[in-house]
């Protein structure tokens, strides 16, 4: 059973969680190539964090309706108020929604079913997880207009080698679905007729898992990124110890040495 959840006034924004907790949002503006518009930013932002209190979310997914996924910022917006505190606020709403992906306590997994380019390109990058049509294609591009992409080269360049993100921001050149699979900055790519069937496969895997463990894995994930190595197997070894006095993890352990299932996946 789906049901939505507080609609934008315009519907800019579908969102609909299931009775398993997986969230659902899907940009709903495709005659403006869903477009990251302060509007859309905003409900974006509120959707995070209606999720970001529900107890029982386990998987978001986010998807477009149309034709492209995401065409990165609002171009006619941003030239219509050329003021500098007007663009360090637009970006400073735009990263603390990017990061309200990231720090969510549950996996967030893209369905790209367009091109993704700009901003739209770096909310593949943000999500956790990523699949992709494969006639869909990535770039960062701004370029080609003056405005290097230094908000979208903070998560490119960590999905993917140095050379390869500044390739990319320094041309505007875009790259197809595989490459952007070779590269890194997505997990799987399919037919867009299996793009449903693909994302599901990943949510039904992630829903196999014990929520405790993937919550506290997420987060540790990215924590330990930002470290040096030493201190980031501190950290590890640390939240790993702490993982196995879980009563999900003393279960699991016991039904692998007793050769059968845990109790959590019965």
């Amino acid at each position: 059973m789906t049901d939505s959840i507080a609609p934008t006034p315009t519907d800019l924004l579908l969102h609909q969680r299931d009775d398993r907790g997986v969230h659902r949002l899907t940009l709903n503006s495709p005659t403006s190539f869903n477009t990251l518009s302060e509007a859309m930013l905003d409900a974006l932002q509120q959707a995070l964090g209606v999720i970001a209190q529900d107890q029982q979310a386990r998987v978001v997914v986010l998807a477009a309706a149309g034709k492209a996924f995401c065409a990165g910022h609002n171009l006619k917006e941003m030239r219509a108020s050329p003021e500098l505190g007007y663009y360090q606020k637009l970006f400073a709403q735009c990263t603390r929604m990017m990061l309200s992906i990231q720090n969510l306590p549950v996996p967030v997994i893209a369905r790209v079913q367009g091109i993704a380019t700009a901003a739209g390109c770096q909310l593949v990058a943000q999500c956790d997880l990523a699949v992709s049509a494969d006639s869909a294609s990535f770039g960062v591009n701004g370029i080609d207009v003056g405005l290097f992409c230094a908000t979208p080269s903070v998560p490119l360049v960590r999905n993917m080698h140095a050379k390869q993100a500044m390739e990319m921001l320094l041309t505007g050149g875009f790259i197809s679905a595989e490459e952007a699979r070779s590269r890194g900055l997505v997990n799987r790519v399919c037919a867009v007729t299996e793009l449903d069937a693909q994302v599901d496969a990943l949510v039904n895997a992630i829903l196999a898992k014990p929520r405790e463990t993937v919550r506290l894995g997420k987060a540790l994930f990215y924590k330990q990124r930002e470290m040096g190595t030493e201190a980031a197997y501190q950290l590890a070894g640390q939240t790993m110890a702490c993982n196995m006095m879980d009563d999900v993890a003393q279960e699991g352990v016991q039904a692998f040495i007793d050769k059968r299932p845990p109790s959590w996946r019965t």
